[in-house]
């Protein structure tokens, strides 16, 4: 069955690159953390630009632990363990992060999906739109709320 982890991000987070979104900043620690537990990921977005943007601030993200990554279509033939695009997925993965505002329709062939309740009232709308779309899936659903404090340690305990 697939679970369905909704993070609650708070206003802001520290150390927030102003050109990037808490909930990207927040999708490439979760990446990294299931990369670093050899699942594959493919992290989902709206469009080109936005995909665009995750790739970047991983390639700028934490120097001590590189996450291999590449957007859709480059890279090795079955890709590296993380992958980003605004199309759907070519390749089976078990992790979906969903930086989409709507659920892909491919959703359901992930073994766990991750989403966000970003602090802006017009992101938290769509969000719960999501969830109520997940719900009427039959998908299995959780909160973890995210602090300043445990923005990174927040997907260790999410597991827990």
């Amino acid at each position: 069955m697939t679970q369905v982890v909704f993070y609650i991000l708070p206003q802001s987070l520290d150390n927030e690159p102003e050109d990037v979104s808490a909930h990207f900043i927040q999708a490439c620690a979760i990446a990294a953390f299931y990369y670093g537990q050899s699942n594959k990921v493919f992290i989902f977005t709206d469009n080109q630009q936005d995909a665009f943007s995750v790739d970047e601030y991983l390639w700028q993200f934490d120097g001590d632990s590189f996450v291999p990554h590449n957007l859709l279509g480059e890279g090795p033939r079955y890709g590296t363990p993380v992958e980003i695009s605004w199309q759907p997925p070519t390749h089976p993965r078990q992790i979906l992060i969903n930086l989409s505002s709507n659920v892909p329709k491919f959703a359901i062939n992930f073994q766990q999906i991750i989403d966000f309740v970003p602090a802006s009232e017009t992101l938290k709308i769509a969000a719960r739109t999501r969830y109520s779309t997940y719900k009427k899936m039959g998908l299995t659903l959780s909160t973890h709320a995210v602090t300043n404090d445990n923005a990174v340690e927040s997907t260790k305990k999410a597991e827990d």
